[in-house]
């Protein structure tokens, strides 16, 4: 090894849920670091320009998600143009572009993230590549193997968070994780001298979105692997190529009126594989009371529906001394597309930091931290943790 380093919380992976889990546990006064491959802060909000802040409120006017959640959401408009509905609170079965959400540039919000993370004084390593992972007694996972262009070195931590989207620790360390279904898409930023005000984020400047519709899986993109990436970046490409050579030789515009300005640095897949987790998140449990949840987050897609996020679901059913957020926490089918996004990545990165300082400083693992005691540190910064703490009524009863 050509360095070693130790910290006291490590978190793999700087996207949403990567940035919120750093602040939470370097605001708790851990010492902690963000690795991170690329050297950009965001992931798909970001370096995928995926530049929609989903909605934290069910649509009906009720606030669901505060935090890093909410934090996040005011640091992404704050050295760029975007808005956040004005009248959202008082909005009824709302449509998701008039809930509490916004659209952001993408590169005002990487300068954000940037100076966030150093006010918290996080140590963040770029362009560093997690390859392997070393384990201790009892399964516990005690380092990562990184790589980067001092070369390969070690990364100790008392307590990890996979939030690469990948699950990239979890699987390095052999722990069972399960692969999604992905649709070839692609969102880019475009000049159309015709923009509609649909996504603009400057005049003329828009999302493009190309490729099958989300609900059209391909088995071709399911899992991960190198071939895999290389395939679906390419196919996703080709789409938007495909766009441009049609729209030029009909006429409808040309070379200066429609064209690219940037591409994602980053394959854009949505649900790459999440932990198999102490407990699994699925279909019909919005509305559900489970009594270790950690916070709430609403459906982006229809109003009226709101989920609770067990604790468990951070959890690996046997890797000990690690924590998932984000995209890598464990869900399953139409649930999993409620934890992949923005807002839900925050809060359970959130949650891991809070997780992960608890657990430091009390001298045990995450999965046996007193769940009523990481509440209490939750409810301290404003997380309501039950449908009921925001007014809203539980259908049924989930975990006692």
């Amino acid at each position: 090894m050509r360095f070693e380093k130790k910290y006291a919380v490590a978190v793999v992976g700087g996207g949403i849920a990567g940035v919120a889990a750093a602040l939470a546990a370097a605001r708790a006064g851990s010492k902690t670091v963000l690795i991170e491959k690329t050297v950009l802060l965001g992931g798909l909000a970001t370096a995928g320009l995926i530049y929609v802040y989903l909605p934290l409120c069910d649509g009906n006017g009720m606030q669901v998600s505060f935090g890093i959640a909410e934090e996040l959401l005011k640091l992404s408009l704050k050295y760029g143009p975007g808005d956040i509905p004005a009248a959202w609170s008082r909005e009824k079965n709302a449509e998701e572009n008039k809930r509490y959400r916004c659209v952001f540039s993408p590169a005002a919000f990487m300068l954000a993230l940037d100076e966030a993370v150093a006010e918290a004084e996080v140590d963040v390593w770029l362009d560093t590549l997690v390859s392997d992972v070393e384990t201790g007694a009892a399964g516990r996972l005690t380092s990562v193997i990184v790589e980067n262009e001092s070369g390969r070195g070690k990364i100790s931590a008392d307590c990890f968070i996979d939030a690469s989207g990948s699950a990239v620790v979890a699987r390095r360390a052999g722990a069972a994780v399960n692969f999604g279904m992905n649709a070839r898409a692609l969102w880019a930023l475009e000049y159309n001298f015709q923009a509609q005000p649909d996504y603009i984020i400057g005049e003329h400047i828009k999302m493009v979105h190309t490729g099958v519709l989300p609900d059209e899986k391909h088995a071709e993109y399911c899992g991960i692997n190198g071939r895999l990436v290389s395939k679906f970046v390419l196919d996703s490409r080709r789409a938007l190529l495909e766009r441009y050579n049609k729209n030029y030789a009909s006429g409808a515009a040309g070379r200066k009126t429609l064209f690219p300005l940037k591409l994602p640095v980053m394959p854009q897949l949505r649900k790459i594989a999440c932990i198999e987790g102490r407990q699994t998140l699925r279909d019909g449990q919005d509305a559900m009371h489970f009594a270790d949840s950690v916070g709430l987050v609403a459906d982006w897609r229809k109003p009226g529906y709101v989920w609770e996020i067990p604790y468990g679901t951070l959890l690996p059913q046997k890797l000990k001394g690690l924590l998932a957020a984000g995209r890598c926490t464990a869900a399953a089918g139409d649930a999993w597309e409620i934890t992949r996004v923005i807002p839900a990545a925050a809060l359970t990165g959130e949650v891991a930091g809070v997780a992960a300082a608890l657990a430091v400083e009390q001298g045990v693992t995450p999965d046996r931290l007193e769940v009523t005691g990481l509440q209490n540190e939750l409810r301290k910064r404003n997380f309501p943790l039950h449908l009921e703490d925001v007014g809203l009524k539980c259908r049924r009863m989930g975990n006692s």
